[in-house]
């Protein structure tokens, strides 16, 4: 799935806080902290993880699964596309 490194990253891509991650996801500012507050994948009610990761598609960002195919062959976090424009 996604870790919490994975998310702040994600974030950080976006350049964006919590609070506008939540408002983008539909869940609350408390359920992002907790995510990010993980050790290891993000745990969690799936129905809100799948709500954030649904946020962090829509607005370009690509999740590198543990197994997916990079040049470095661990996780990560990259822009679909390079973007045009931020928030």
């Amino acid at each position: 799935m996604i870790t919490a490194n994975q998310l702040r990253a994600a974030r950080a891509l976006l350049g964006i806080d919590q609070k506008t991650l939540a408002e983008m996801a539909g869940v609350s500012v408390p359920t992002i902290q907790r995510m990010e507050a993980s050790e290891g994948d993000v745990r969690g009610i799936v129905d809100s993880l799948m709500k954030v990761v649904g946020a962090l598609d829509r607005a370009g960002i690509e999740l590198i699964g543990e197994h997916a195919r990079s040049d470095s062959g661990g996780r990560g976090v990259r822009f679909r596309h390079l973007p045009q424009k931020l928030n």
